[in-house]
């Protein structure tokens, strides 16, 4: 059964800092704190679809443990009398890394929380100070430890591209949260809106962002490297909204984010195979593609096509729902 989350956004709230890349509002389109009747608003609402999905209640946007204590049980008792029903699986929530401790674990696991991830952003202690996180990289390691001894499922965000860092910092970032061994990871490439100190610094010319396409080569890799460890990817950019679009100062935000990603995958796969095989310039070639990774495969405006054929491969492409998705087989 497809797993799918009730989402319930409770933007900056109880936050101690304003990084330099927040602006919770933009990216969640969300403007007021949600309540105990939005929360079962929105829960009626997704199970009053009738679609066969597995569903979790999450609560996104903030730091959920660091809200007023009264008002954060207030939210986990209207979301855990769905959890004892049997109508969701679970819930789910992120918060920061400093703002964890055992009684709060001890809450948690008291009203049915089943996921905890946490906004590491980077494992490098120059850029989270330079970025004004106020929590250090010794913050994500020790609060992951105590999250996964009380049995929670582990999630680590990451955030490329921020002030102060470099690919290499990324790199550095995505192998220390492996060896912190988290169920799931999400990725963001860091977008400057406008309204925030990230977006001060680019107006005066202190920092410069990465373009869509370095973004796009970095996270690539970055995607690559946790599943080969078995780390599941959950997210990969920043979810599509119009005011979002709308806030961004610098055209490296893309709705499709993780699907170019995933097209640089299957192309430089494919090229790297093809160089190692000693493949034939010029002759015909069947590339045998799951049905559902058929547009991965031929990149966006089929982009891998172009690639293909400047690099000189004449390729046909087969559907094969017997080929794994997100792979690929040279016949």
């Amino acid at each position: 059964m497809k797993h799918a989350n009730i989402s319930i956004f409770v933007p900056h709230n109880g936050c101690p800092h304003q990084c330099s890349f927040c602006d919770q509002k933009s990216i969640t389109g969300t403007h007021r704190q949600p309540m105990s009747n939005d929360v079962d608003s929105a829960v009626e609402t997704a199970l009053s679809c009738g679609k066969p999905f597995e569903y979790e209640i999450a609560f996104f946007g903030g730091s959920f443990t660091a809200i007023d204590r009264q008002y954060m049980i207030s939210l986990l008792k209207a979301a855990y009398k769905y959890v004892l029903s049997g109508k969701v699986k679970g819930i789910r929530l992120s918060t920061r890394p400093d703002a964890i401790n055992e009684e709060v674990l001890t809450i948690l696991r008291e009203y049915g929380v089943t996921a905890v991830e946490l906004g590491a952003q980077s494992m490098s202690e120059k850029v989270l100070t330079a970025n004004l996180r106020g929590h250090t990289a010794e913050d994500v390691r020790n609060s992951s430890k105590l999250i996964k001894q009380f049995g929670f499922s582990l999630g680590l965000q990451m955030m490329t591209g921020l002030y102060g860092s470099t690919p290499e910092t990324d790199l550095f970032t995505a192998k220390e949260i492996i060896s912190l061994e988290p169920d799931t990871v999400r990725i963001y490439p860091t977008v400057i809106l406008e309204g925030t100190r990230l977006g001060e610094f680019y107006k005066s010319g202190v920092y410069f962002p990465q373009s869509l396409e370095q973004s796009v080569e970095l996270c690539a890799k970055l995607l690559k490297l946790f599943r080969q460890n078995n780390i599941e990817v959950i997210r990969l950019g920043l979810h599509y909204s119009e005011e979002l679009k709308g806030k961004t100062l610098f055209n490296n935000y893309h709705p499709a984010f993780r699907e170019l990603c995933e097209s640089r995958i299957f192309i430089e796969e494919f090229l790297r195979l093809a160089k190692e095989k000693k493949l034939p310039l010029g002759q015909p070639l069947t590339v045998a593609v799951n049905p559902k990774s058929i547009s991965k495969f031929l990149g966006q405006k089929k982009s891998n096509l172009t690639i293909l054929k400047e690099s000189g491969y004449n390729v046909t492409i087969k559907q094969d729902d017997t080929v794994k998705a997100d792979t690929f087989l040279i016949l």
